[in-house]
């Protein structure tokens, strides 16, 4: 059974309401009738390296803070990414071995919730997953300020396509 890690950081009620549309999708019964999707939701604070090894896929989620991810995913990031396959040269820039390490090529999804600008927070994450060499499988999902009912939908959608990806 293929298992997806939904790793985010859910303070607000937008952030909580797009999580839940995420885990919705995933566990979307289309998706989970053919070979199931072991669905695994963690804190960004509680995310561990051994969680990011055992999945096949990952849906991450966080706000975007004056112009950067939340606090709580860099941390998931900082305590994780060399445990997991990352690699850095001496400079602090992704190194050689960039892209190859255990985690590679796994597919990954992204949303963020912000009220002014989601540019920074979007590269910031974009960056280090790049480093991770692990491949997009769904279109960034943005949403700036308050939720609409299209913002919901995209969300189940964001879910339940990584989760599919993980059926193949």
């Amino acid at each position: 059974m293929s298992r997806l890690l939904i790793v985010h950081h859910s303070p607000s009620r937008s952030m909580q309401a797009l999580l839940e549309q995420v885990v919705s999708g995933a566990h979307d019964e289309d998706v989970q009738a053919g070979t199931p999707v072991e669905v695994v939701v963690r804190p960004a604070l509680e995310a561990t390296a051994d969680d990011v090894l055992a999945a096949d896929g990952y849906v991450l989620g966080t706000t975007a803070n004056f112009g950067y991810m939340s606090g709580a995913l860099k941390h998931f990031f900082d305590s994780t990414f060399l445990a997991v396959g990352g690699a850095l040269d001496p400079s602090g820039a992704p190194g050689e071995d960039a892209g190859a390490g255990t985690t590679a090529g796994r597919p990954y999804g992204l949303w963020l919730h912000g009220r002014y600008d989601l540019t920074g927070a979007e590269r910031s994450v974009q960056s280090i997953v790049g480093a991770l060499g692990w491949r997009q499988g769904y279109d960034v999902l943005g949403v700036l300020g308050d939720l609409d009912e299209a913002a919901l939908e995209a969300a189940y959608a964001l879910g339940a396509t990584i989760a599919a990806l993980l059926t193949d």
